[in-house]
């Protein structure tokens, strides 16, 4: 082996490009990691504002997320950021008639899928038939291979109305749970990758949806302890740096140049989202590189408002009959002083709120969590702010399956990470983390370096 062999060069400092740095790194190659930012954690980190330490958005995993869990403990972070006991969700519904109604989403523990059966049975958001058909449109879920390329070609709602689901049973639990994961509506949802979400948080082991979330800002995670363990591998890590093209080398190298040097490498991972992949891939990569220009992008805003006093009890809780989605409690986390209460909305699928100016958002907001939160009306606002991620996940759209490309390139020694490429999952954490995992282990298969997955004993 070369010594430009044993060199890689890893484009993007988000979680999979962290990732693939880690596991190429630890299997003894000689790694660099470029990041145009200030900072590591791509989509998923913290910022200061005054006294507050503020997520750009609220960021949860699933006891079923496998790869981002050993992504925590491989940063020596899965202390920061524990999982419920047991899955746990509040569901406020406002527009109920006789008024303000609360139930919950919470498991047994019976195996699957009894182990959901009495939160369905005593889940006051649907009607008695409504939640005998959740039952029998669960079992038909459990019968599908996500992975069939005939299901990525179907929208999720017209599978659901085929097994008799009502628009009050798609709002109240299917798009509860699929507008947060999936960041689209069940109208606007691949069934594969809806399948998928479902079958594996809900209908796979009965602890598999249970939520976990950072105690602590995503900054500590995603950037501070991921950089000290890059440090620890022996990763160069440059931040505020910009790649600007990846070529190869007379010699058959790749050659990854930036605005202040150039870099010789036998393994490239472009760890970026798809756009920028595109403007970087080198003639030959793909066989149809325009693909990824069709992968669509979806945005997220976030609401931050932070209260006086304390006007949740909760520590979190999602909402029906209202335009707020989920609401969570991150006043410890932000190092909130002299009291209060900092909540964070985090509402997906943004498209009509997302350009909207701060005044607007406000008179929308505000008024609707004093809606939901009787102790609101009284309290003072201190501060209301919110962050825009106009591009924060890939669309799942039916037929995106068949745009999103594997870690492999066609030409030897590049390869693709990102959220958006074929990782099987939605655009989560979990599958950034995954599709790392894939690009490391491809790139090291193809210098003969033998390492066992990460999550062999998990797959």
């Amino acid at each position: 082996m070369t010594g430009t062999d044993q060199r890689a060069v890893v484009v993007g400092g988000g979680l999979a490009g962290v990732t693939a740095a880690l596991e190429l790194a630890d299997a003894g190659l000689r790694v660099t990691l470029l990041e145009g930012r200030p900072r590591l954690g791509g989509l998923a980190f913290s910022f200061k504002r005054g006294d507050l330490n503020v997520d750009n958005g609220q960021h949860v995993y699933l006891r079923c997320c496998t790869a981002y869990r050993w992504f925590l403990d491989r940063v020596d972070g899965a202390a920061l950021a524990p999982l419920q006991d047991r899955l746990d969700v509040p569901v406020l519904d406002v527009a109920h008639p006789g008024g303000p109604r609360l139930g919950r989403l919470r498991r047994g523990g019976l195996p699957v899928p009894l182990h959901l059966a009495g939160a369905l049975a005593r889940y006051p958001h649907m009607s008695l038939a409504e939640r005998a058909g959740v039952g029998r449109a669960a079992l038909a879920l459990r019968r599908l291979d996500p992975a069939d390329p005939a299901l990525d070609g179907l929208d999720f709602a017209t599978w659901l109305s085929r097994y008799g689901q009502s628009p009050r049973t798609i709002e109240a639990l299917w798009d509860l749970v699929g507008i947060a994961t999936l960041n689209a509506t069940a109208a606007h949802s691949s069934l594969g990758l809806a399948a998928m979400v479902f079958k594996t948080g809900l209908l796979s082991e009965k602890g598999a949806a249970d939520i976990g979330w950072a105690r602590v800002p995503l900054g500590d995670l995603h950037d501070t302890l991921a950089r000290k363990q890059l440090d620890a591998a022996g990763v160069r890590t440059e931040l505020r740096t910009r790649v600007t093209a990846v070529t190869r080398t007379p010699e058959g190298a790749w050659r990854v140049d930036t605005e202040e040097e150039s870099l010789e490498a036998g393994t490239v991972v472009l760890a970026v989202p798809q756009r920028e992949a595109h403007g970087l891939l080198p003639a030959g990569a793909l066989t149809d590189p325009d693909k990824l220009l069709d992968i669509g992008t979806a945005p997220i805003l976030n609401v931050h408002v932070v209260y006086d006093r304390k006007v949740l009890k909760q520590p979190f809780f999602a909402a029906l009959g209202s335009p707020v989605q989920w609401v969570f409690d991150r006043t410890d986390s932000s190092g909130l002083p002299d009291g209060g209460q900092y909540l964070a909305l985090s509402q997906s699928a943004a498209q009509d709120d997302i350009d909207e100016p701060v005044s607007v958002l406000r008179a929308k907001y505000l008024p609707e969590l004093e809606r939901l939160l009787p102790a609101a009306r009284g309290a003072k606002v201190r501060d209301f702010f919110v962050t825009r991620e106009r591009t924060a996940t890939f669309a799942p759209t039916p037929g995106v399956g068949r745009l999103r490309p594997g870690a492999r390139t066609d030409t030897p020694g590049l390869y693709l990470a990102g959220a958006w490429t074929a990782t099987g999952w939605p655009a989560t954490m979990e599958g950034a983390v995954r599709s790392g995992l894939s690009a490391a282990q491809a790139a090291l298969a193809a210098l003969g370096r033998h390492r066992e997955h990460p999550l062999q004993e998990a797959a």
